[in-house]
């Protein structure tokens, strides 16, 4: 980019808050490369595309010239970060530690510019301190300051356990800054108050403090709460193209434009055109196969994106069966078994009662016909291709 507000423009994009935007402008105006920072703690082997809305703010800063500092916090998740809980959050152990880290490396690099990225453990510091090193790192940072952290803030009212080892995670988090000189640190909204600490130590430490930018939590496959396995709404990276797509498909026409801002490198102006092309009359689908295919060809490649397409077209639109149908044996004692408890004992639904609601919505299909009876009874001895939704398929021998 020619200019610094061409440049902020980019950087600017998705941000949540660039604080301060002034103190970014001048480090701009030096004309060097800046050291820009983003930390992941290791508490998962895989990452999801909520992780990435991070990395994709690195690459744009790699575009731009700049240096990524891509930290692995294998010495902060051996803490447990507390940020956002209500609890003590379990540190991993050392062997989970690096389990886990030495599945990022190989992750993020298919977003970041290998060689312009620089990897770090902050073990490679941390380990090396002293027990007198940590208390003086400690005594640059009070109480007060860390009771103003919400999460602290609210457990501490509601006269829940904050343990001491808790209030170290964000004093190290900050001192990461410091031994890496950072100029630039990314995290998400949650992350704010541990950024703000990395500068408060840089001043400390007599350095120029950072600027600190916060991307927002991206929201997962249900549109409101955000993207996490363990609300099983994600997408992951290293998920098969077939179910990215249909994931990516499956999200609502008005969260895609969130989803095109934050985890597509298309240019802002391009989406703003796909907007006007939907207003125009253009159908929305046609306009998503576009992000599917963006985000396939990234984590895997431009064959597989094609051919994800394809086969979502075929087996959604045209109502084709999958060719690789999971087979699904039930034995039972009776001679009969009710449709709602046949879909939940084969997987394809929770429970009988989203059975019945499943079925009341016409989203049941036997042998490609709509189930409309909930009470219906299928017989031992028999097969049949149940469908439950537009994803999910089951080939069930009942024995």
């Amino acid at each position: 980019m020619d200019s610094i507000e061409d440049a902020l423009q980019q950087i600017r994009r998705g941000a949540d808050e660039i604080l301060v935007e002034s103190e970014l402008i001048k480090k701009l105006k030096k004309g060097k490369p800046l050291k820009i920072k983003a930390g992941f703690d290791p508490t998962a082997p895989d990452l999801h595309l909520g992780h990435t809305v991070l990395i994709n703010k690195l690459r744009q800063f790699q575009d731009l010239g700049h240096e990524v500092q891509f930290l692995i916090g294998d010495f902060t998740a051996m803490i447990g970060d507390p940020t956002g809980k209500s609890v003590t959050r379990p540190p991993l152990t050392r062997e989970e530690v690096l389990e886990n880290a030495a599945t990022y490396e190989h992750q993020v690099f298919k977003i970041l510019d290998a060689e312009k990225t620089t990897v770090l453990f902050n073990s490679q510091w941390m380990g090396e301190m002293k027990a007198s090193d940590m208390i003086q790192l400690a005594a640059r940072h009070t109480v007060a300051r860390m009771l103003e952290r919400d999460d602290f803030s609210k457990r501490y009212k509601g006269g829940l356990p904050i343990s001491v080892h808790e209030f170290l995670y964000p004093l190290v988090q900050g001192y990461d800054s410091v031994a890496m000189k950072t100029d630039v640190e990314l995290g998400g909204t949650d992350q704010k108050f541990n950024l703000l600490v990395g500068r408060q130590l840089q001043e400390a430490y007599g350095q120029e403090p950072q600027v600190a930018l916060t991307m927002p939590i991206l929201e997962g496959l249900d549109g409101v709460q955000k993207m996490s396995k363990s609300l099983n709404n994600y997408i992951g990276i290293t998920d098969a193209p077939n179910d990215m797509f249909g994931k990516i498909m499956s999200i609502s026409d008005e969260l895609m434009w969130r989803y095109f801002e934050l985890l597509s490198f298309r240019p802002m102006s391009e989406i703003e055109g796909f907007q006007n092309d939907i207003a125009q009359g253009k159908n929305p689908r046609d306009i998503k196969f576009l992000l599917a295919e963006e985000v396939i060809t990234r984590f895997h490649d431009a064959h597989s994106a094609g051919k994800a397409q394809e086969d979502f077209i075929k087996r959604f639109q045209k109502g084709a069966i999958p060719d690789d149908l999971p087979e699904v044996v039930l034995n039972i004692e009776q001679e009969e078994l009710g449709v709602a408890a046949l879909l939940k004992m084969a997987g394809l639904t929770d429970s009988t009662s989203n059975s019945f609601r499943m079925i009341k919505q016409g989203a049941v299909k036997l042998d490609g016909q709509k189930v409309e009876d909930k009470g219906l009874m299928l017989t031992k001895g028999i097969t049949v291709i149940a469908q439950v939704g537009k994803r999910k398929f089951a080939k069930i021998i009942i024995e």
